[in-house]
């Protein structure tokens, strides 16, 4: 362990170099690391300990923290899904804004993956450099407490987005399911079978599909985009654009009637169904 004094202006950062047992002191040089890092910029404590993760390691932190008045924290050691907690929850018990702590991967991303212990070693001191330098400019933050809007948007009406939609749905969520063309479905609608069992595509899709249109906390925008979207999490803000149907929706029943005679120049083509064959016919554009 090394100790040196800063200014009280600057950051006074503690750093911790784990062994984990066996996964980085066999290919990681601690104790080089450790002296080598003694003069870094900010640094007033360096360290290295068999497992900084125990109640021990964690005890280290703490009292450095609250005996040489550090003001930020770096734990080289292994991946943060497993511990990045545990040391953030170590500095808030002593005192310490549990955000200006940062962690170094040294064993997912250099003794595990890593042959050679020089080779280990320089790694983790790039590794840990780079932390050092981030958390010399971090700054404090705090839990913020807000009002989330539990409505959910869905973007896109294929088989990710009906199934996305019902999930929530029966979660009790409201939602919204956006589709930028005329009817859900997506490209599962225009296959026969399904990978790799073979199984009908319109025999799984056709439920859900009708599923949607049935469910009450469901609402299916079909022929809409989305324009724009603002605003931050529990509190989006999204703009859609409902495109024409030049139809009274209330009105229609489906029987393609007004296919023949639309005035629309949406698109050159247009698909009708007369005893059971699928033509195709070409418009001549309006002027």
């Amino acid at each position: 362990m090394t100790e040196k004094q800063t200014s009280d202006n600057q950051p006074r950062i503690g750093l911790y170099i784990c062994h984990c047992g066996t996964n980085i002191a066999p290919k990681v040089n601690v104790d080089q690391l450790t002296d080598f890092f003694t003069n870094f910029p900010g640094v007033v404590v360096s360290r290295h300990y068999m497992y900084m993760c125990s109640d021990p390691g964690q005890d280290l932190v703490k009292n450095d923290i609250k005996e040489k008045q550090l003001n930020r924290v770096v734990v080289s050691s292994c991946s943060p899904t497993l511990h990045e907690l545990t040391f953030r929850r170590a500095c808030k018990e002593a005192g310490l804004n549990p955000f200006l702590y940062q962690m170094a991967n040294i064993r997912e991303h250099c003794s595990w993956v890593t042959e050679d212990t020089l080779d280990a070693t320089a790694k983790a001191k790039k590794i840990i450099s780079a932390a050092l330098k981030r958390v010399y400019w971090h700054e404090p933050l705090d839990y913020i407490e807000i009002d989330v809007n539990p409505n959910v948007l869905v973007v896109g009406g294929g088989i990710t987005g009906i199934e996305a939609s019902l999930r929530l749905a029966g979660a009790g969520r409201k939602v919204y399911l956006a589709e930028r063309d005329s009817t859900i479905g997506g490209h599962m609608a225009e296959l026969d079978k399904t990978f790799p069992t073979l199984d009908c595509a319109a025999c799984i899709l056709t439920p859900k599909m009708g599923e949607v249109k049935s469910k009450e906390n469901i609402q299916l925008m079909t022929y809409t985009e989305v324009k724009e979207v603002s605003g931050g999490i529990g509190s989006f803000k999204v703009k859609l654009r409902k495109k024409p149907r030049y139809v009274y929706l209330d009105k229609c029943n489906g029987c393609g009637a007004c296919w023949d005679v639309c005035p629309s120049l949406l698109s050159p083509y247009y698909r009708k169904i007369v005893r059971g064959e699928l033509l195709i016919r070409e418009r001549t554009p309006q002027q």
